[in-house]
């Protein structure tokens, strides 16, 4: 924006703030109280200090006059009598225009910067598309046009590199005040960022026929989302899959590669704690109550799959229901269930005949054999934490 300023103090003054007020939204009123009160201050710099001083700016047609206020009667007892007098000099209009330019251009400068804290800050849990402006051990600067975005490493994903001029969605996590411009903390790990983007990408999502009950994320390598439908004739899993996988593609190609599995909510948690160890078939889930905990029974075959490499799988599902999983193969619950019947524990010979449970990074089961009492060898031991 363009302003020209007076040489000297006129209408054409106020014909630049009713220019600032359409263009800016800064009420005229504003500036000319903060610019009364610079001019006092003028005053007493330029023609020294004088007890009482008060600017006056006619709002009609930018006349500024300089009064100076003395007393003229003091009665013990009774109220002072004052007067006014105008002192106004006959040079103030070019100390006056030179002053009211730093003023305007500083409650332009104030106003914008409010006005963008107010634009952001009701965008917090909003998704922005930005560019890379600048990327360092520190932290990467996100320009989002009239401001810039500050993604700090902990909301960055390990496997991506940040390159000048990448263009990037983020979300928004905090939305700060500062003496200069907001400050803005933008994510790429945070769980809305995944929900926002299947809002963009699902129209079902998006008009509320498809709701996203919870999400769990391990940021750049996989997440599950639990959906709902509340229309019968929606599937909410084909909803948010798409056509030949097509919806749920946009969204890990945005995340370059994260694998994403949708599942169907329920409210039921033996159905939902199923549904969540996908794509492992699972055989029984019993509930208990008392510890928040599900005990899955699953085929032999399966069970490397439904606990999934370092136990990522067992681990994302229990972080999107909330329950404790503990995963055991048909066989491992049989021969238990055997045990229980006949009231004898397992003998240690038969404990240590037990193959670990824990995936290897190559996907394949681990060939150490399981420590007495426990499901798993001595270097996966960490693992019996995810299951119990």
């Amino acid at each position: 924006m363009r302003v020209s300023f007076p040489k000297k103090m006129n209408p054409d003054l106020i014909e630049a703030l009713k220019q600032i007020e359409r263009e800016k939204r800064i009420a005229p009123e504003t500036i000319i109280e903060a610019l009364e009160a610079a001019l006092v201050s003028a005053y007493k710099r330029n023609y020294g200090s004088v007890p009482n001083i008060r600017v006056h700016i006619h709002p009609e047609t930018g006349e500024i006059k300089v009064f100076s206020s003395r007393l003229v009667k003091e009665v013990p007892g009774e109220e002072s009598e004052e007067e006014e007098v105008e002192i106004t000099p006959k040079n103030f209009g070019r100390i006056a225009a030179q002053t009211a330019k730093q003023v305007i251009l500083q409650r332009i400068r104030e106003a914008e910067r409010e006005l963008m804290y107010e634009e952001y800050i009701g965008r917090e849990g909003d998704i922005v598309t930005g560019i890379v402006q600048q990327n360092d051990q520190r932290y990467t600067l996100v320009n989002l046009g009239r401001v810039e975005a500050l993604l700090p490493p902990p909301e960055q994903i390990g496997t991506e590199h940040y390159e000048h001029g990448t263009r990037l969605k983020t979300y928004i996590v905090e939305v700060r005040r500062t003496t200069k411009e907001p400050q803005i903390i933008v994510s790429r790990t945070h769980p809305g960022l995944l929900k926002r983007l299947f809002e963009l990408e699902v129209p079902e999502i998006y008009d509320g026929f498809v709701e996203i009950k919870s999400v769990a994320r391990e940021p750049g390598y996989r997440s599950k989302v639990a959906v709902m439908s509340r229309d019968e004739s929606i599937d909410p899993v084909g909803a948010c899959v798409g056509p030949k996988g097509s919806r749920v593609r946009m969204v890990v190609s945005e995340l370059r590669g994260e694998k994403i599995d949708v599942v169907e909510y329920s409210d039921e948690p033996n159905v939902f704690v199923g549904n969540a160890l996908s794509p492992a078939k699972i055989t029984n889930v019993t509930i208990d109550e008392g510890e928040h905990k599900a005990e899955v029974i699953v085929p032999d075959d399966q069970l490397s799959l439904a606990i999934g490499k370092e136990g990522q799988n067992a681990r994302l599902a229990a972080r999107l229901t909330s329950w404790r999983i503990d995963i055991k193969s048909e066989s491992q619950a049989e021969k238990e269930k055997a045990e229980a019947a006949l009231g004898s524990p397992a003998t240690v010979e038969d404990t240590e005949e037990q193959q670990c449970a824990a995936v290897t990074k190559a996907g394949k089961q681990c060939t150490n054999k399981a420590k007495p009492g426990s499901r798993f060898c001595g270097v996966h031991k960490k693992l019996e934490e995810v299951s119990s």
